[in-house]
């Protein structure tokens, strides 16, 4: 399984890999995020990344490991209220992850997290990658509202734009 993973990951290139999300769909989920955050006090960031290193892939490297490691390297944990959301989504393979900072994740449960994503897989199995993170944003917003409200004071403190991983 790891070596086909791998030849995907090595054999599908980047354009490929990205096509379902071209600039404009890239910018109406970067309005969707600011948006969203203008409603609570979270800060969400969406990355897309169109393949993996072969070799880490056949070191065992999963999706979560990946999230786990771009969270970290985006900063997404570092906002005032520990409030930040990274969405990954890994073409190649379509896995999707949420990672929630540890201010969020003590108040919603990851069973919510994984909900959210497997909605965001089905709505890609059927070729609404669009439509499919817009509603994950939306719900995503709602759990926000919920635990999270904005202060009088709601910074934006991190970049609204999707970032893409080649």
């Amino acid at each position: 399984m790891s070596l086909a993973r791998a030849l995907k990951h090595l054999l599908i290139p980047d354009r490929i890999a990205l096509r379902p999300y071209p600039r404009a769909a890239l910018d109406r989920i970067e309005q969707a995020i600011g948006a969203s955050e203008r409603s609570h006090g979270g800060e969400l960031r969406v990355v897309l990344e169109a393949n993996m290193s072969p070799w880490e892939v056949l070191r065992g490297r999963s999706a979560r490991q990946r999230a786990l490691e771009l969270f970290s390297l985006l900063r997404v944990w570092d906002t005032e209220h520990n409030s930040g959301v990274l969405i990954y989504l890994q073409m190649v393979d379509r896995r999707i992850e949420i990672v929630a900072d540890r201010g969020i994740s003590r108040l919603v449960e990851q069973s919510a997290w994984d909900a959210i994503c497997r909605r965001m897989e089905s709505a890609f199995r059927t070729g609404h990658f669009e439509a499919g993170a817009v509603a994950a944003i939306g719900e995503i917003t709602q759990l926000l509202q919920r635990h999270f409200p904005p202060g009088a004071h709601n910074p934006d403190e991190l970049p609204d734009r999707p970032v893409i991983v080649l």
